[in-house]
């Protein structure tokens, strides 16, 4: 008798993960429109209406340090058809940078899937008088506190007051709702510096709008094998990557979570999703639902380092 109580009570989930899905799922997104983890949401938001005949809806709620985005998904209806998809902001490094936060990382959400990890790249307004990473450093020396840099996620916030500590350089950080605004600001000469993703990055620099001086992983990349690595030029120690995955709000039923996993990493291995990949240099890194549990649990704790070595105070 107790077996079948156990089955009956899995029917509706069962039912639902074979019938799944079969109605539009929407991807949130707590960054804006050009985003990297935007870019990243509608290349396999397209895979995933591809394969699976259903479409989906890219929902950017960006602001308040991500925090709209996040909050918004942690509410969602818990039926799979509410996708957080987001990076190491949300999940890992906001819960060292902020004193309270509005929604849980872990208890919040239910893993789905890695999805990609990625580099930065040290990008300049074209008209600073640096030519290189050094100039940029003796720059920043000789005006303490009258350059800036814009951050737009704790990647882009981590990776520049980590350069200042690694550099002894006083720069003004510049805080913006998302990456692309602040792109916007350097290029226009509001802001001096920013560390961004490639995504964000690297065609304002191919189209002549903003001056790459380094990128913040241990080797080159290939998308840009002439921009000398951060430590290359001459910052011992430097190295800052970001990552992204997927989420379900908390209560998501197992099955369906399971169906999203294996949804959402053929999406990720497909051709529709190659061109953003191939293009932004982002690894592509997916895995079980353990594994992003036990990789974000480990990198909280990485993130967590980071920012008290960068001399961060939560906020």
């Amino acid at each position: 008798m107790l077996g079948v109580a156990v089955l009956c009570a899995l029917a509706p989930a069962l039912g639902l993960a074979q019938g799944f899905p079969d109605k539009p799922i929407t991807f949130v997104v707590p960054f804006a429109a050009g985003s990297a983890t935007d870019q990243l949401a509608r290349a396999i938001g397209q895979a995933v209406s591809a394969s699976t005949k259903a479409s989906v809806v890219v929902d950017n709620k960006p602001g308040a340090n991500s925090f709209i985005g996040a909050q918004m998904a942690a509410k969602a209806k818990p039926d799979g058809y509410t996708v957080f998809i987001t990076t190491n902001t949300t999940q890992a490094a906001n819960e060292h940078l902020f004193k309270k936060l509005p929604y849980d990382p872990v208890k919040d959400f239910v893993p789905v899937t890695t999805l990609g990890r990625g580099g930065q790249i040290m990008v300049v307004n074209p008209n600073l008088p640096v030519k290189d990473v050094k100039e940029f450093i003796a720059l920043a020396k000789s005006k303490p506190g009258k350059l800036s840099f814009g951050s737009g996620s704790s990647s882009s916030r981590v990776a520049g007051e980590m350069f200042k500590q690694l550099t002894n350089t006083y720069i003004l950080n510049i805080p913006y709702k998302s990456n692309p605004p602040a792109v916007a600001d350097l290029m226009g000469g509001q802001i001096d510096m920013m560390i961004t993703d490639m995504a964000t990055g690297l065609p304002q620099v191919k189209a002549g709008k903003l001056k790459a001086l380094g990128v913040s992983t241990k080797q080159r990349s290939p998308l840009a094998p002439d921009v000398p690595t951060l430590e290359e030029a001459g910052v011992k120690g430097y190295e800052m990557t970001y990552w992204f995955a997927a989420y379900a709000p908390a209560g998501t039923p197992a099955e369906v979570v399971g169906k999203l996993n294996e949804i959402l990493v053929k999406a990720a291995h497909s051709s529709g999703a190659a061109g953003f990949y191939q293009s932004t240099g982002t690894e592509i890194f997916t895995g079980t639902q353990a594994e992003l549990g036990k990789f974000q649990a480990a990198e909280s704790l990485k993130w967590g380092r980071i920012i008290t070595a960068a001399g961060i105070v939560p906020e």
